[in-house]
């Protein structure tokens, strides 16, 4: 069964590379947002099974997001894997307040990063 990703990225480069990545794997249909609104909005109506969410965005900033989709019981189930060039703990650890189920710091591999999006997602199967 063909899995949801929306990634949330404002910068074009990163956002086309994590398409790429997940493009050519056939298993996923790929959603993209360049600022938090736009993820919000794309979150409600199309459902992913999981947000690859930058934290740092234009209109709501992914921490906000991230808390958004988590308290709202329709989208609450979704995966969120938030990803930021800010590598310190208490950035993992704010994210984890808001809810998020991982955190990759950038620069990040992309062999990594998908593992990382399959292991949330069979955790998401069987709960």
């Amino acid at each position: 069964m063909t899995k949801k990703i929306l990634i949330v990225e404002d910068e074009e480069t990163i956002l086309e590379l994590l398409s790429a990545t997940f493009g050519d794997l056939r298993d996923y249909k790929i959603l993209c947002a360049r600022d938090g609104k736009e993820a919000l909005r794309i979150a409600r109506v199309d459902n992913p099974d999981i947000i690859l969410l930058d934290i740092l965005l234009p209109r709501i900033n992914g921490h906000e997001v991230c808390k958004s989709v988590k308290s709202n019981p329709a989208m609450s189930h979704i995966k969120v894997l938030m990803l930021s060039g800010m590598a310190q703990n208490s950035e993992w650890q704010k994210a984890r307040e808001v809810g998020a189920d991982a955190y990759i710091a950038k620069p990040f591999s992309p062999l990594a990063l998908v593992e990382k999006v399959k292991e949330l997602l069979r955790s998401n199967s069987r709960g």
